[in-house]
């Protein structure tokens, strides 16, 4: 299949329904398609042929909508890009992707011009907005009216994406995924969940990103929803988008839940009309889950998934009770099980890494064959998350792999630290972490920012963290922070801060 079906069907059932509202713009599906069909015809006639990976750098937009399944229509691979990434960033991904197309914004052209002039086979370069003469095609002048346009055959194991991982372990790896992986992931997670034909889901997940592009974005399209799209998050504006819809889903990562949050304890809202959220990207804190249940009166489905799925896996059921602190269980055609280092499961209730099997499970890594054959070792994918599970076969994340601290031979694990200090009626966001120790060798350390006007002090955390665990788990170095560092997702950056003394 070709995941620009996923329109094509839609635009067929539903052509005058609303498929995208934009800054006071709205596309529907018919259009939506039909431009799509019209960019195609020029991304032919400038040389774009199936296989050619093309740079897709722009901000969440309509236009961002349809070269992604202009793309698709063709047979390229589509390479999302942060558009605000810098010159040291762009220059690995695009080296190591071969990318041969570039399609960009007039308003982020500075960085990508700099790593492209080393790139002389990246000749097809296209952004919106530009005028002739400025070494780039203008995207406007693609649109050529030649009625529909076939979109390219691909087969189950032909790539469709390339989608490069935040790099938290060493430089970016390219996740292959295919139009199979991508589609099936899209109407899989689509169809777990009940959705009214008048539903508008908020697209406020940048599109670059994967999380964003299958649950908000192509589920939606599959689905002919209306998706209320931003160029970026903005509290406030979804804050009150929230009270104007009448029926409404949103799908956030928890920095977002955290910050709505924060300003319903300040004004509660008039009304809410989310039927229901998923939260996916991080950990959500229970703490966090509960409040925002309470002033907004609807359920958050917290849900599990990585680039290399495509990426949801697990997720709480929809219209079952769901369990706080849960990523639920494995979504239909997947398999999840929790293993030692032998593989081998562990038993209930026993931490191992989550290992993962199912349809949208990566081709691989590109241009890494030792480090795919580590990650789908077995035929699982192996996700280096440490997990439990409990008798109803219910998934609780506990921390990285990489990221679990050991203090003394001891275990700790940050979530557990973390999820005890967002109890605290003054702390608005922690990271905990481990740091270098002579003694111990890991010392447990946090970074907190609190309330405004707060008076709480450091110590004041240590001893409200020391009386509900262990003694061995409580942070012995607190560090209180205006802000943490994030990803463009919203997700904590624990490799940014650094607490050392």
């Amino acid at each position: 299949m070709n995941i620009s079906d996923l329109l094509i069907k839609s635009a067929s059932r539903k052509p005058k329904h609303p498929a995208i509202r934009f800054l006071g713009r709205t596309i529907t599906y018919e259009e939506l398609n039909r431009q799509s069909d019209r960019l195609s015809h020029g991304l032919v006639r400038s040389g774009l042929r199936s296989g050619d990976v093309c740079v897709l750098m722009m901000p969440n937009s309509i236009e961002w909508a349809i070269v992604y399944y202009a793309l698709a229509k063709v047979g390229a691979v589509v390479l999302p890009v942060n558009f605000l990434y810098r010159k040291g960033e762009l220059e690995h991904i695009f080296k190591d992707s071969g990318a041969r197309a570039f399609i960009g914004h007039r308003e982020y052209l500075d960085h990508p011009r700099q790593v492209m002039e080393n790139l002389p086979k990246m000749d097809l370069r296209i952004a919106q907005g530009v005028t002739p003469g400025q070494g780039f095609v203008p995207l406007e002048e693609l649109f050529i009216d030649e009625g529909s346009f076939d979109p390219y055959p691909s087969k189950d194991d032909d790539t469709w994406t390339i989608i490069y991982t935040s790099g938290t372990t060493g430089r970016p790896k390219g996740a292959m995924l295919t139009h199979y992986n991508m589609a099936s992931n899209a109407m899989t997670v689509a169809n777990m969940r009940s959705t009214d034909p008048n539903d508008v889901v908020f697209g406020v997940l940048p599109l670059f990103h994967i999380y964003g592009q299958t649950s908000a974005f192509n589920s939606s399209i599959y689905l002919g929803l209306t998706i209320r799209l931003w160029p970026q998050f903005q509290a406030e504006e979804l804050f009150s988008a929230i009270e104007e819809e009448e029926s409404s889903i949103l799908i956030a990562v928890p920095t977002i839940f955290n910050r709505l949050v924060e300003l319903a304890d300040l004004r509660p809202p008039r009304r809410s009309g989310l039927r229901f959220c998923v939260s996916g990207g991080a950990s959500l804190p229970v703490e966090v889950l509960r409040r925002f249940q309470d002033r907004f009166h609807t359920t958050i489905y917290e849900g599990y998934g990585l680039t290399e799925c495509s990426p949801v896996c697990v997720e709480n059921p929809f219209g079952r009770q769901t369990r706080p602190g849960s990523i639920g269980l494995a979504i239909p055609g997947f398999e999840a099980r929790i293993v030692n280092d032998r593989d081998e499961d562990v038993s209930v209730g026993a931490v191992g890494e989550l290992i993962i099997r199912g349809p949208g499970v990566m081709k691989g890594y590109l241009n890494q064959p030792e480090a795919t054959a580590e990650t789908l070792r077995g035929g699982w994918l192996h996700t280096g998350d440490l997990a439990r599970v409990d008798g109803d076969g219910y998934i609780y994340i506990v921390d990285r792999k990489k990221e679990m601290i050991i203090r003394g031979g001891y275990n700790v694990y940050p979530r557990e630290i973390e999820e005890i200090l967002y109890t605290h009626p003054d702390v608005v966001e922690a990271a905990v972490l481990g740091v270098p120790d002579a003694d111990l060798g890991e010392e447990v350390a946090a970074a907190v920012v609190l309330r405004e006007g707060a008076c709480t002090t450091p110590e004041d955390l240590k001893q409200f963290v020391k009386e509900r665990v262990a003694p061995y788990k409580y942070p012995r170095k607190i560090r209180l922070v205006k802000e943490l560092p994030k990803s463009h997702t919203g997700k904590i950056l624990k490799r940014a801060i650094h607490l050392e003394d």
